[in-house]
């Protein structure tokens, strides 16, 4: 059986269906993932000891900068209260409402997109499980934890009975946002949502390393994991369908295929 064989069945699965089927089975795997990582504890001082190793790489690099971002943003009232808000709650949030938008906008790039990101969260599992780190507020730096306090809480209670405060290697805030923002400068269309694809991944690394949560070097991580993601998901979803391109409304006029009254092709309406 050949490769093409594989992947042709493969291609058909990872493709588009409805919104309701989509939305069960990205909440469901991304709860196993949310799941399998927590119960991937880890070990303490392996994990301190793997920070303090990244610390020392970065000061080597003169790129040791995490404690200064920090203050940097605590000398700004109700900024740093506002980033750990942000921590909490974007993740998830835009990441989540991206996808609904890209299932109604723009379809046939859904498929690639939505892999990319569950094949990253598989390579991420992997990184946390061969390499354990504590984040830069856990390993003694002199890094705050600005999250923690009052009714949020990340290392008791309920927040922490699925939270790994261990798995901070690779940063999949960071790896989310790389997808989500070069899919928006690719798919996008509008000037205004480029942009948009291009200062979400900043904001993000901005506020996971502002909250004392990851250092520069996961979040490079974590961009990488995207870029390997995003490679092996095209080639699982190369035979789903044809990934939607800004001009493809260009190339069909010109092959003698009306667009629809309204503006837009078939499956891809104009406009966000």
């Amino acid at each position: 059986m050949t490769a093409l064989t594989i992947r042709q069945p493969l291609g058909r699965v990872v493709g588009r269906h409805s919104l309701g089927v989509e939305a069960i089975g990205v909440l469901a795997l991304y709860a196993l993932y949310e799941a399998t990582r927590g119960l991937i504890a880890g070990d303490r001082v392996v994990a301190v000891r793997h920070a303090d190793d990244i610390a020392s790489l970065e000061r080597s690099l003169h790129v040791f900068v995490e404690g200064r971002v920090q203050d940097a943003a605590a000398a700004l009232p109700g900024l740093i209260g506002a980033l750990g808000v942000l921590y909490l709650t974007m993740h998830l949030a835009v990441t989540g409402v991206y996808l609904l938008w890209l299932h109604r906008r723009r379809p046939a790039a859904f498929p690639f997109v939505r892999t990319t990101l569950l094949i990253g969260s598989a390579l991420a599992l992997i990184g946390y499980l061969v390499f354990p780190t504590a984040p830069p507020r856990e390993a003694a730096l002199g890094i705050t934890d600005t999250i923690s306090g009052g009714r949020v809480n990340l290392n008791h209670g309920l927040v922490s009975s699925l939270y790994n405060p261990f798995a901070a290697v690779p940063s999949m805030h960071v790896g989310y946002a790389v997808v989500v923002g070069a899919s928006l400068i690719r798919y996008g269309g509008r000037r205004s949502l480029r942009v948009l694809g291009l200062l979400y991944p900043a904001l993000v690394v901005f506020v996971v390393v502002a909250t004392g949560n990851h250092f520069l070097t996961d979040a490079v991580a974590g961009a990488t994991v995207a870029a390997v993601a995003a490679a092996l998901a095209r080639t699982v979803t190369r035979d789903a369908a044809p990934l939607y391109s800004p001009d493809l409304r260009d190339r069909r006029t010109t092959q003698g295929v009306a667009p629809r009254r309204g503006g837009g092709t078939r499956g891809h309406p104009e406009g966000c």
